[in-house]
């Protein structure tokens, strides 16, 4: 493998999901049911997160393109229905504003992530992160992790109006990096949004697995094949040839 560009999934891919998952998540949702004034037992919280998480994935994926402030309420909206409550107007602000916040100030990079982006960068590739979030995540997250000197761009799905799975968040990407399909790389860890929009456009797709923790997105819609699977971003320019 040759490329000119390597570009990178945000969420699960440069960052793991465990630094705002689990035990994080928990206070979250727990001044959640005191706003929502429900006192559901402790399995039947979780039960109902995974139904709304994935029901509103499920209900999203088709959309070319929407706010992932829209995506999270519902999941938020859907939450509170399974266990018998409403979430009011205000509710669902505080709820994005409250998991913004923690993801923003509670993210950890993987290990190797600043030393692969280095790597690339100075063998000659274009090397970018493309992110279906919005703007109010990315850009505070890039900032607090130091990524900017260590990227040529980023593409929020937001500032390309499109969402993977779908082509033009990908097209976009591509365009500022002024590179053909054929000649970039796709690193991502959801094979549903990252792996399948970037192969239907003909770019060569590494797939990043974290264990057995599974993309918000698994099963939201049709899955691809990725050419590669790796564990550790450091294997990245091994495999491309980069030394």
């Amino acid at each position: 493998m040759s490329p000119r560009a390597v570009l990178f999934d945000f969420g699960g891919t440069l960052f793991s999901y465990r630094s705002v998952q689990g035990a994080a998540f928990h206070p979250l949702l727990r001044e959640a049911l005191r706003r929502l004034r429900l006192d559901p037992g402790e399995g039947a919280v979780g039960r109902a997160w995974r139904r709304a998480s994935g029901d509103a994935f499920r209900a999203f994926h088709e959309r070319p393109y929407y706010l992932h402030k829209e995506l999270f309420q519902d999941t938020f909206r859907r939450f509170a229905a399974e266990l018998g409550g409403e979430a009011s107007a205000k509710d669902l602000e505080w709820f994005h504003d409250a998991q913004r916040d923690l993801v923003v100030e509670g993210f950890e990079l993987r290990p190797g992530c600043i030393e692969t982006l280095a790597a690339l960068r100075g063998a000659g590739l274009h090397t970018a992160i493309v992110s279906n979030i919005d703007d109010d995540y990315l850009l505070p997250m890039l900032e607090r992790a130091g990524l900017e000197p260590h990227l040529d761009a980023w593409t929020s799905s937001e500032a390309a109006r499109s969402c993977k799975p779908h082509a033009a968040i990908f097209e976009h990407a591509l365009g500022r990096a002024g590179v053909a399909a054929g000649e970039a790389v796709f690193v991502g860890d959801s094979p549903e949004h990252d792996i399948a929009g970037a192969r239907r456009l003909g770019l060569r797709t590494i797939l990043i697995r974290d264990g057995d923790l599974e993309n918000p997105g698994a099963g939201a819609g049709e899955a691809g094949a990725p050419h590669h699977v790796i564990a550790d971003l450091r294997e990245i320019p091994v495999l491309l040839g980069v030394r």
